[in-house]
């Protein structure tokens, strides 16, 4: 990552039961756990976010996996979406080359995103200049995150301005492509009371596809108050501006990707276009009431004004032959409005009843969404077609088109929630267990045809969790966890007249695993689940009629390790395996059916290693199966082994230099699709050189 990071990881005080005397911060740790300015620390061991609690991440009953400030420098990475191709159970999904968009444990998803635990759910790019870690947490899991988060959650935590010596960071990177960054981090403590950050970026996008360009522009300044002894009040404000050609890659032909047009862009150059603007404001008050009782109140106002078109590929024709011949082209444009206000409180208590100790979880949350949204379509031959077949080529000719009004929306939602947990610990044993009520309610109206749609749910979704601790760096847990999708999906822009009358999808997730500390820094984590999808709505193919019988099943495990082997030695490595399949259809051609991007088989692997004070090496691997790119069946991406390289180079105790080398042996891939006719192929060799200035 180009940003300088000076990484600064203060544990979080683990819950008042696992303390075992003196000082210990992390009861499977001795002493203070402060790390400051350490390099190349890999582990986490914060998991505050699993809880809302301060408890270690050993306690927390599921699998999660954290990608550290020092982890995305090294390998060089600037947006989100790049990050997560390292963390295992995660699969891309290309997000019709506009948005984030994954796919965890099977569960897909444009929404499920966080900063510092607040929804932060409008469909665009995230970058990662302002961002001190990454944590994806696996599971359904309501009760922390609300709605949604069916597979799990991604959670951005954010960089705060800090006490102490004032830091400055600057950071440069250009690539073989063309495509080059600016970054810049400064770090300035006004006094005891007054800590202000402010970071930047500036980047200019270019690839190997014959059509790609955009440039992004970031700020987020920072506050940290100390209003007294206390009392903390963190201020966050962030804009973001990003423009770039929209490329929804590759048509398929015979059950795969189209061969030999990786570099074709399937749209027309001066039509195809995103352009994203995102402020984002945030408050977080912290105040202790004594050793046992703690409170923290946040506040996040969010707009995002977006705008898209494109035209797609949506097949190809062989003209009775069997080389293609020609493509047919649709395609549209969308615009978007949408203003996010959430305010959240906790009251969080950590004290002791005779032998058994406590960490309590009372809290509240409260949000409103105002969404405007439109979208045309694109109509060719004088307005007659919405598809054009023209001929196939490497230069693709998009003859002239029109657009007619296809739909337009406007919507209002309002959630209101309350949660509770305890974390009860009986000597080795520690139970988690707590519910969380969300009320849920939509209004809608569908500018086109009138209609008024309004649904309101409410659900309770429970969780609980059994950990046992035969040894202070070593746990062992089952835990189970519910979450709810409201009919209308994830982005809730419009109510239609069916989903109206249809009750949310339950997800239901049960887990195993094992989390092993040898030393304080290393961390080897192993998990076994089931997550049931279910009440899903499904056409009965002889009625036609809608029924909600539908379920389908992701079963796996997932293996890990993370942090220091050796002193000179930093590791990310991690292998899922997943089946998952529809199990249950009102159409019964359905059952059996793969579901789609779940790769069977997925290894990440990511290493450093020091030959010396000033020069290192690094590795890494990305591996996934053959995949489905649709629900169809109909067309398999094939498996894919990336390899990754990189060379560190400390040229003075300010002046570091870095070169990052992606798919060092020019693999033909094709990572992620949209459906079985945008297929995105991987990008070929490419080197990018760095420098990063600290002072």
């Amino acid at each position: 990552m180009l940003a300088s990071v000076a990484t600064t990881l203060t544990a979080v005080s683990a819950p008042a039961h696992a303390n075992l005397g003196d000082d210990t911060q992390r009861d499977y740790l001795p002493g203070n756990i402060i790390v400051t300015g350490e390099r190349e620390t890999y582990v986490n061991e914060d998991g505050s976010t699993g809880t809302k609690t301060p408890t270690p991440i050993i306690d927390v009953p599921q699998a999660v996996t954290v990608i550290t400030a020092d982890q995305l420098e090294d390998q060089g990475v600037t947006t989100l979406n790049d990050a997560l191709r390292f963390v295992p159970g995660v699969s891309m999904e290309t997000g019709e080359g506009h948005r984030d968009e994954v796919f965890i444990r099977g569960q897909e998803t444009t929404a499920d995103f966080y900063i510092d635990g607040l929804r932060d759910d409008a469909q665009y790019y995230r970058p990662l200049y302002n961002v001190e870690r990454v944590e994806v947490l696996k599971g359904a899991n309501a009760l922390i995150f609300g709605r949604g988060a069916g597979g799990g959650a991604i959670n951005r935590v954010s960089k705060v301005a800090e006490f102490g010596a004032a830091e400055y960071n600057m950071g440069a990177q250009v690539d073989t492509f063309g495509a080059f960054a600016l970054t810049g981090d400064a770090n300035l403590p006004a006094g005891e009371a007054i800590a202000l950050r402010l970071t930047g970026t500036y980047e200019e996008f270019d690839n190997h596809r014959d059509v790609y360009e955009g440039r992004f522009f970031g700020i987020s300044p920072t506050v940290t108050a100390n209003i007294g002894p206390d009392t903390r009040l963190y201020a966050y404000y962030t804009y973001d501006d990003d423009e770039r050609v929209v490329d929804r890659g590759l048509p398929s032909v015979d059950g795969g990707p189209l061969r030999g047009f990786d570099e074709t862009f399937f749209g027309d150059p001066d039509y195809n276009f995103s352009d994203v603007a995102v402020h984002v404001a945030r408050t977080r008050l912290e105040h202790d009431f004594s050793g046992a009782w703690s409170l923290n109140a946040s506040v996040m106002f969010a707009d995002y004004d977006k705008f898209y078109s494109n035209i797609v590929p949506s097949g190809v024709g062989t003209g009775g032959g069997t080389t293609p011949t020609t493509v047919t082209l649709a395609g549209y444009e969308s615009g978007t409005d949408r203003q996010n206000l959430i305010g959240q409180v906790n009251l969080v208590g950590q004290f002791d009843t005779g032998s058994l100790g406590h960490t309590i979880l009372i809290g509240a949350e409260a949000g409103s969404q105002d969404t405007d949204s439109v979208r045309n379509q694109a109509r060719f031959n004088n307005g007659a077609d919405t598809s054009v077949t023209v001929a196939l080529q490497d230069t693709i000719a998009v003859p002239a088109f029109t657009l007619t009004p296809q739909r337009a929306s406007t919507s209002d939602l309002s959630t209101l929630s309350f949660y509770a947990q305890e974390q009860l610990a009986i000597g080795i044993l520690q139970l988690v267990a707590g519910v969380r009520y969300d009320r849920f309610d939509l209004e809608s109206t569908d500018l086109r045809t009138g209609f008024d749609g309004a649904r309101v749910d409410e659900r309770w979704s429970p969780r609980f969790g059994a950990i046992i601790k035969p040894q202070d760096n070593l746990s062992v847990y089952a835990s189970y966890a519910e979450s709810f999708l409201p009919s209308a999906g994830d982005q809730f822009t419009v109510l239609s007249q069916q989903d109206e009358g249809i009750e949310p999808e339950t997800f239901e997730n049960i887990e195993l695993g094992v989390k092993w500390a040898p030393h304080t820094e290393l961390l080897l984590t192993a998990a076994v689940f089931r997550l049931t999808r279910s009440n899903t709505p499904s056409v009965d193919p002889v009625t036609s009629l809608t029924t909600l019988v539908g379920e389908s099943q992701v079963e796996g495990f997932e293996l890990a390790m993370v942090g220091k082997p050796l002193d000179s030695l930093s590791l990310s490595l991690g292998y899922t395996y997943l089946d998952g399949e529809i199990t249950d259809s009102a159409d019964m051609a359905d059952i059996g059916t793969v579901l789609q991007q779940v790769p069977s088989h997925q290894v990440t692997a990511w290493a450093r290693y020091d030959l010396t004070d000033r020069l290192g090496l690094g590795a890494g691997v990305i591996h996934q199966s053959d995949q489905f790119a649709s629900m169809s069946n109909n067309v398999e991406l094939p498996g894919y082994t990336r390899v990754d390289a990189a060379v560190f180079f400390e040229a003075t105790d300010s002046l570091s230099l870095q070169l990052n080398v992606e798919n060092l042996f020019d693999e033909d891939y094709y990572p992620s699709a949209h459906g079985d006719n945008n297929i995105q192929p991987g990008a070929p060799l490419n080197a990018s050189l760095g420098a990063r200035l600290r002072f």
